[in-house]
């Protein structure tokens, strides 16, 4: 069932149904998150339930400010409260203490938490009209089987999950890949994984260099060796190794798909190429619709081209490998 996030009524439809336990599927900036009331564990046993996902995985809980942190946060240090008032709304995910006794289920059971506030209008205006009905926050990982590759638009997320799922739906997600997250209970923040904001922009916000990820670090989305994969197979090529690889195919290549910069100067008969942005912010925006359109037209392979270097390209380079680790 779609509602339309640009009606009042169906934002308050929508808040209710999360008021009630129930399951709904909303748009971000990022991507479309499937969300349930935070604070309710057996609300949220119905997210993993319906991923297909680790209970141990934890999840990001959406909150509409600065403010509502405080139901989920044992304490904010002056670094996380510095990364709030500069991030967020933002694709920028802050992980902080969990304050005990809440949202065990949403956290994976560890005694950090997830936190961001979304910049999309229809995702605070559905997170307002929920915190008038009790609900603190709402955790939502991407609206998508586990592993699979993430919705970035609602029709994407009716074909993961059929017509019975409410999705409110609020147009394309303008980032296109999952938010950035910050580790931020020390005194240094520390980068968990790369998304639409770079690390130097990251440090800028935060007024201080980044320490290195140890062996310390929380479980956060998205970590995993493989995620983001469509059914077809991926394999990511630097440039030279894309052409000759294309010059074995032949003449036909019937269920390849090609997704590269460089243009293929003789496409063989049945291959699929699609050109990338020269942009990482454009690649990150078409990203998971590009992967999903091969997989609808019945593509075998994809062979996408390596981003280039730099740290602009960190995120869209981090859900290609993941992609391609099969």
């Amino acid at each position: 069932m779609l509602l339309d996030g640009r009606d009042p009524a169906a934002v308050a439809q929508a808040a209710e149904a999360l008021a009630e336990g129930r399951l709904l599927a909303f748009p971000t900036e990022t991507v479309y998150g499937l969300g349930a009331r935070a604070d309710d564990d057996d609300a949220v046993a119905a997210i993993f339930a319906a991923k297909g996902r680790p209970a141990d995985h934890p999840l990001i809980v959406h909150v509409a400010d600065a403010a509502g942190a405080a139901a989920f946060a044992a304490r904010l240090t002056p670094l996380a409260e510095r990364l709030m008032a500069a991030t967020w709304p933002g694709p920028v995910t802050l992980v902080v203490a969990r304050r005990p006794g809440v949202a065990g289920a949403a956290a994976g059971g560890q005694d950090s938490i997830g936190l961001r506030c979304p910049d999309h209008p229809v995702a605070l205006a559905l997170l307002a009209a929920a915190a008038t009905r009790g609900v603190p926050g709402v955790a939502g990982p991407s609206a998508n089987r586990f592993g699979r590759v993430s919705p970035t638009t609602a029709a994407h997320v009716r074909d993961e999950f059929g017509p019975e799922l409410a999705v409110l739906d609020g147009g394309p997600c303008g980032v296109g890949i999952e938010s950035s997250i910050v580790d931020c209970r020390g005194e240094r923040p520390v980068l968990l994984r790369p998304g639409g904001w770079t690390l130097a922009r990251l440090e800028a916000a935060a007024g201080q260099a980044f320490a290195a990820r140890d062996a310390s670090a929380p479980r956060v989305s998205g970590s995993l060796a493989s995620h983001y994969a469509p059914r077809a197979t991926v394999r990511l090529m630097p440039g030279p190794m894309l052409r000759t690889a294309l010059g074995v195919l032949g003449d036909a290549a019937p269920g390849v798909a090609v997704y590269s910069r460089s243009p293929l100067p003789a496409p063989a008969r049945g291959l699929r190429w699609r050109p990338m942005p020269a942009t990482a912010e454009a690649a990150a925006r078409e990203l998971f619709a590009v992967l999903r359109d091969f997989d609808a037209e019945g593509m075998r392979l994809i062979w996408v081209e390596e981003p280039p270097p730099g740290p602009e390209w960190d995120g869209v380079r981090d859900r290609l490998q993941r992609a391609a680790a099969t």
